[in-house]
């Protein structure tokens, strides 16, 4: 499996343009790193889990059908991470990610290749709370060109909005009504950054006092451990 994981270009080089305002300048640069070192957290999550939830799917063929094989499986993995890595291993997590996997198996085709759209793993997470297929695509589908925050797409999943729109005669109304009941969330861009899952990750405390230096420190650190631990056939393409 040691193939390149491509990603979209997120080099701030090729992004920079000068102008003649060097507070402006500066400016752009900072909040373009920032934002391109947030959306490298999304993404590098999303693969780590589905990797996990991929190598579980893998082991648990080994099983041929047992029962409780796979449960056995996640059981002695969760005791192991969690004494390893701490809590982020729970039982209900790596089923989350043997779900992820069997629910987008395609998302990152066998990791080469050019990806398809990727939402960040909270997205994906609340993504798997819909049972029908057809109706989860088009929530994935609409959060990812519609930049639906969390709290926008977890919203619209608990008050059926698929389904209301699917049958309504009047489809604007519908639409307009959901983005007036979410515009608060969606002006709440770094919202997965206060979560405690990023917060895990980034092996940062689950409260929210950390600075922003903190934060873009341990975003790079840990984008770099990933790396390491993936080994040395595992790089980063921007084409």
């Amino acid at each position: 499996m040691n193939e390149p994981i491509k990603t979209e270009n997120t080099d701030i080089m090729s992004i920079y343009q000068k102008s003649e305002n060097i507070l402006s300048d500066i400016q752009n640069i900072i909040e373009t790193s920032r934002r391109q070192a947030y959306h490298a957290v999304d993404t590098i999550l999303s693969q780590r889990n589905w990797l996990i939830g991929y190598r579980i799917a893998e082991e648990e063929l080994k099983g041929e059908n047992r029962a409780g094989y796979g449960a056995n499986v996640i059981k002695k993995l969760s005791c192991e991470l969690t004494k390893l890595y701490g809590k982020g291993f729970t039982k209900t997590n790596l089923y989350n990610f043997y779900s992820f996997y069997k629910c987008f198996p395609e998302i990152f085709h066998t990791l080469c290749g050019k990806s398809q759209r990727v939402l960040s793993w909270l997205h994906y997470r609340v993504l798997l709370q819909v049972a029908d297929s057809v109706a989860r695509n088009w929530y994935e589908k609409e959060a990812y060109e519609q930049t639906w925050s969390v709290r926008t797409l977890q919203r619209n999943i608990n008050t059926q909005y698929y389904y209301r729109i699917l049958q309504s005669q009047h489809k604007e109304l519908v639409e307009q009504e959901m983005l007036e009941k979410t515009s608060d969330f969606q002006n709440d861009k770094l919202e997965y950054i206060r979560n405690p899952v990023i917060a895990e990750f980034l092996g940062l405390s689950s409260n929210t006092d950390f600075t922003e230096t903190e934060l873009e420190t341990s975003i790079i650190s840990n984008i770099q451990k990933f790396l390491m631990e993936m080994g040395k056939g595992y790089v980063f393409c921007t084409d």
